[in-house]
């Protein structure tokens, strides 16, 4: 539980990503303008939060991309074809906060690869540098320390499926859906936190990916 690990979201204390270097990483958009991260796991499926599927939206799966404002820097558009949010969602506590989409094509053409992918060293994202920031261009990346339960549930109401992590760094609007990452394997999914993102009183509560594994692989070899 004291993992050390970058996260991908838009990020808090963070640097620009080493462009390209997560090629897992999805920008879903809407209208050309990102609203949720996500991120692979496997060549047709991206995982990312239930509650980016709140107002019912129609996703284009980006993957590629560092600059998410400029369109010439080869990234793959792929429409999202099916939505899979979970079917416990509860959206007053975001318990089960986990959605797949499948694109209509084989994310191929790009890079290949299958279940938890090795090379995940740290997690990235687009969202708001600072509360209330608009979700920034350019990949982000943050350390953060995951934290026990018993302390974060001081600070929230927390389900046997959920795991926390806690500054330097953290995550912001716009960084939802991404991965937490931790020793090379994507342990969580970027769930909620403060509004005010730039506070450091509360962690930031992740969706803990181990708590639905038979769902995610009943999903992936169905779909």
């Amino acid at each position: 539980s004291s993992c050390m690990q970058t996260e991908s979201f838009g990020i808090i204390n963070g640097t620009e990503a080493k462009p390209h270097s997560r090629p897992y990483m999805v920008s879903l958009q809407m209208g050309g303008r990102h609203m949720c991260g996500g991120f692979l796991v496997s060549d047709q499926f991206v995982m990312t939060a239930a509650h980016c599927y709140m107002n019912r939206p129609r996703f284009t799966a980006v993957l590629g991309a560092h600059d998410v404002s400029n369109s010439a820097e080869g990234s793959v558009s792929m429409e999202v074809v099916a939505y899979y949010p979970h079917q416990q969602f509860n959206l007053r506590n975001l318990d089960y906060d986990i959605m797949l989409l499948k694109v209509n094509d084989p994310f191929h053409p790009v890079f290949q690869w299958s279940g938890p992918p090795r090379t995940l060293t740290d997690v990235a994202g687009w969202g708001g540098t600072a509360a209330f920031h608009p979700p920034t261009n350019r990949l982000m990346e943050t350390k953060i320390t995951i934290i026990d339960r018993h302390s974060c549930g001081q600070y929230w109401r927390l389900t046997t499926r959920m795991v926390c992590a806690h500054y330097p760094g953290g995550s912001c609007q716009g960084d939802s859906g991404g991965p937490l990452v931790c020793n090379n394997v994507a342990a969580g999914i970027v769930s909620f936190g403060e509004r005010r993102c730039d506070s450091t009183l509360r962690p930031n509560v992740y969706a803990r990916i181990s708590g639905f594994l038979p769902w995610i692989s009943y999903i992936i070899t169905r779909g």
